[in-house]
């Protein structure tokens, strides 16, 4: 990822497989949803876990969850045969809700009067506080401060219009969906099936892939090994899953070993747009993920385009912070007819809680993080082009290490508009008092960066680049939130 999104949390990862055919099953479902769950590391850093089940009318299931990346959580032998199974569910965390604790780590399981469930969550509710007093007066106690929790106990909540002794997890599904808007992307495991759900409005990811068996002796795909949901397409490659399509807002998903089958679509209150989070095309999502028909990748190359539309400079280079915006550069270099040159080598081996004894040390993390190519822009002019600045603790660093190294001018161009708003969704945005957007004027912020000028993409281009490509985009079934950018949240915030 970039450099300057220093504060800034990714949303959690969510991945689950379904074996086909006959059960007991070949397929390794543990192992799938390990890939998988690598695949969408990026989502979330802190914590990992993996619940499967035979799928029988035992209720019995396995599960193992840990501190850490997914290789460090699942990193022997002997931690992943104990996850038999025909079907499961995992999870990568970063807390928003809950405290970075193994307590919080997921998914949950629990007991029911018909069975157990495991639940996987990425989002935040927004309604979470009066929903938590519901369960509490229905005399359920809760151990985490975690909605995935929450929305576990919600689930155990039976509807008034069904008998308490019958399962009908579709009713209880609806009603929860009934209780919370947004913001969730959602996988419970029970019995022999995972329900897939998102909320209505669309918030958080959620795609669908079918798991292809490769015949030996031809090398090709034959009948579907199994099924596969997760946050992201990327993840779909390295399983040798193939990408199917979205589940769409407010629809709930039943897989099992037959195959995909889609229960109901949930409206949205007074038929309101849906609000895909914008920030997963500008920053979270990995660049070959695709949403609404669309590559990330693309999008990113469009904004950068856009970008020099709207803020055209004069140099003689353009450039990125390593990695996430270099589609943006590659854009904004297109557009302006400027040569894109790579002016920074970043070290791959200097994490984020790298130790930092002292000031001076403290003060040389940028140095740490990349060396200047100075051969490549010595005494020249130079954009650089990144997805989003947050509190400005990173490019004030890396203008002055290309200064120092030689660049005659350096112009920062960000492809994205001003984080000027937290977010209550799912992604963990710093105050508003924290964002650096917020503090100061454009004029002001090159000062305090060193920088010969910013701008910002406007709110008008980045949506422009994000629905130029979208499939069948109409007024009603398609809309992004902008909530961070313009304060404007698609639902009513509950304290």
């Amino acid at each position: 990822m970039a450099g300057d999104t220093s504060g800034m949390k990714h949303a959690c990862g969510v991945f689950g497989c379904v074996s086909a055919g006959q059960w007991p099953t070949d397929l390794d479902v543990a192992n799938v949803i390990c890939l998988g769950l690598v695949g969408v590391q990026h989502r979330g850093q802190e914590s990992a876990g993996i619940v499967t089940s035979p799928g029988d009318d035992k209720g019995k299931v396995h599960s193992h969850k840990g501190m850490g990346l997914v290789n460090q959580v699942f990193r022997d032998e002997a931690t992943m045969s104990k996850l038999k199974g025909n079907l499961g569910i995992g999870h990568t965390r970063y807390s928003t809700a809950g405290g970075s604790d193994i307590t919080n780590c997921q998914p949950f399981t629990v007991e029911t009067l018909h069975g157990l469930i495991s639940v996987a969550h990425n989002g935040e509710l927004v309604n979470a506080n009066p929903l938590k007093e519901k369960v509490l007066r229905h005399g359920t106690g809760l151990s985490t401060g975690t909605d995935s929790e929450l929305i576990t106990q919600l689930l155990c909540l039976p509807p008034p219009e069904i008998e308490t002794d019958g399962p009908n997890w579709l009713a209880r599904i609806k009603q929860l969906m009934s209780y919370a808007h947004t913001s969730y992307s959602l996988l419970v495991m029970h019995g022999d099936c995972i329900y897939a759900i998102r909320d209505p409005y669309g918030n958080r990811p959620l795609c669908l892939g079918k798991l292809l068996q490769v015949d030996k002796e031809e090398g090709h795909s034959v009948e579907p090994e199994g099924w596969v949901v997760s946050s992201e397409s990327c993840s779909f490659t390295a399983i040798g899953a193939k990408y199917h399509r979205e589940v769409i807002p407010g629809e709930i998903v039943k897989i099992t070993q037959s195959g995909i089958k889609s229960m109901c679509v949930i409206p949205r209150p007074d038929s309101h747009p849906s609000a895909f989070c914008i920030f997963e095309y500008v920053y979270f999502a990995r660049p070959d993920s695709i949403f609404e028909g669309q590559s990330v990748y693309a999008v990113r190359y469009r904004s950068g385009r856009q970008l020099a539309k709207e803020a055209a400079v004069k140099a003689d280079i353009v450039s990125t912070v390593p990695e996430s915006a270099t589609p943006a550069a590659l854009g904004f270099a297109k557009e302006s007819g400027l040569p894109y040159v790579e002016v920074l080598c970043k070290n791959r081996y200097v994490g984020r809680t790298f130790i930092q004894p002292s000031t001076r040390l403290r003060q040389l993390g940028v140095a740490k993080k990349f060396g200047p190519l100075t051969d490549n822009f010595q005494g020249k002019r130079i954009v650089i082009v990144d997805d989003s600045i947050v509190r400005g603790n990173t490019m004030g660093p890396i203008v002055r290490l290309l200064k120092n190294a030689g660049a005659k001018e350096v112009h920062i161009r960000i492809g994205s508009p001003p984080l000027r708003h937290p977010c209550y969704m799912g992604i963990n945005i710093p105050t508003k008092e924290e964002l650096i957007a917020n503090k100061m004027s454009l004029d002001k912020l090159a000062k305090h960066l060193g920088a010969d000028s910013v701008v910002y993409l406007s709110v008008e281009g980045l949506v422009e680049a994000v629905q130029s490509g979208v499939e069948k985009l109409t007024e009603q079934n398609t809309g992004h939130c902008t909530a961070c950018l313009t304060g404007k949240y698609p639902v009513e915030l509950h304290w």
